[in-house]
């Protein structure tokens, strides 16, 4: 079964302030978080992304006052299309699989993101999937942001899927991510205790809200310390959208590359080194550096607790060893 596709919408975008080295096809991965930024390419590579009345292409550094127009498919039917996309699989049963999701992967089809997600993958690896929460998101208990990487469990059976989001609502399941942000900090560990609700003039972002927010919790562990940068160890204890950027943010110590929350779009050698970016450099990262590094939860059929972990991708790794390298921490 395929999602049918009957009509096109048009976004607009007005830039109103100008930009350090921004790509179009960043920018519009920052404003679009339902799309990957392999789907915007492929959109800018059609047409299908004017700026100024003109096609670009997805190197194109938008300038102030640049008035862009983008034009994405509606979905006209919600029937999910199964693609053969690689899939990571880490442990699989006749009820349940966990995936080690890339980055720049969407994990369900939505606002107008009818391919390439992790449910179009899971629809083609397996006969039955949840559909507890409907067929767009068919075998998915919980998400993570686009990108972000790490361990993701999935779900066969509505019977299991039920268990499961059970013990994510009582805060059963554990969950551990690690992260490379912005500044040394201070405290080896603490708790955020920041209630998270929508922004009030950018929908599209999360953000500290005392009035109407909902609570959130979220406690990190230090695990290394640079000059200017700390790698560190976060386990949220509730699942509010965007929770570890969002506090993060909050304490002043943003995720490093992250879009919409932090200080940077990427990060460079260059910028490590505190010296002028050379022409045609390439990023060390240029997504947020965090990553789902460990789920523990109790499988419902074997009746035991299981616990599962994936290691750092590459890029964050290269941007650890980097650190380590060019800013080694010392308190003498």
């Amino acid at each position: 079964m395929q999602q049918e596709v009957s009509q096109v919408k048009e976004l607009i975008f007005d830039i109103k302030k100008a930009f350090d080295d921004k790509r179009i096809d960043r920018y519009l991965a920052s404003r679009l978080p339902d799309f990957s930024r392999t789907f915007i390419q492929k959109l800018v590579k059609e047409g299908s992304v004017l700026v100024n009345g003109r096609t670009v292409k997805s190197s194109y550094d938008i300038q102030k006052g640049d008035v862009i127009s983008v034009r994405v498919p509606v979905l006209a039917e919600y029937k999910i299309a199964p693609e053969d996309i690689p899939l990571n699989i880490v442990y699989e049963d006749d009820y349940l699989m966990l995936i080690n999701k890339p980055y720049d992967m969407v994990v369900h089809p939505a606002g107008g993101h009818p391919s390439g997600t992790l449910v179009n993958a899971l629809t083609f690896h397996c006969q039955n999937l949840s559909q507890v929460n409907g067929p767009l998101k068919a075998g998915i208990v919980h998400r993570l942001d686009r990108d972000t990487s790490g361990i993701m469990l999935t779900i066969k059976s509505d019977a299991v899927h039920s268990h499961i989001a059970m013990q994510f609502e009582k805060r059963y399941i554990k969950k551990e991510y690690i992260a490379v942000v912005e500044g040394e900090i201070m405290l080896d560990s603490d708790e955020i205790n920041l209630p998270i609700g929508r922004h009030k003039t950018d929908h599209l972002k999360m953000t500290i809200r005392h009035d109407i927010g909902k609570e959130a919790v979220s406690i990190y562990e230090v695990i290394e310390r640079f000059y200017g940068y700390t790698l560190v160890k976060i386990m949220p204890k509730t699942g509010r959208t965007h929770q570890i950027r969002v506090h993060m943010r909050a304490i002043g110590h943003p995720v490093v590359a992250d879009f919409m929350y932090g200080n940077h779009e990427s990060c460079y050698l260059s910028d490590l080194l505190k010296k002028e970016r050379e022409p045609g450099e390439i990023p060390i990262i240029e997504r947020q550096a965090l990553h789902a590094h460990r789920i523990e939860f109790f499988h419902p059929i074997q009746s035991k607790k299981m616990e599962f972990q994936v290691d750092l991708p590459p890029d964050i790794s290269s941007l650890v060893k980097a650190l380590r390298e060019i800013r080694p921490y010392s308190k003498n």
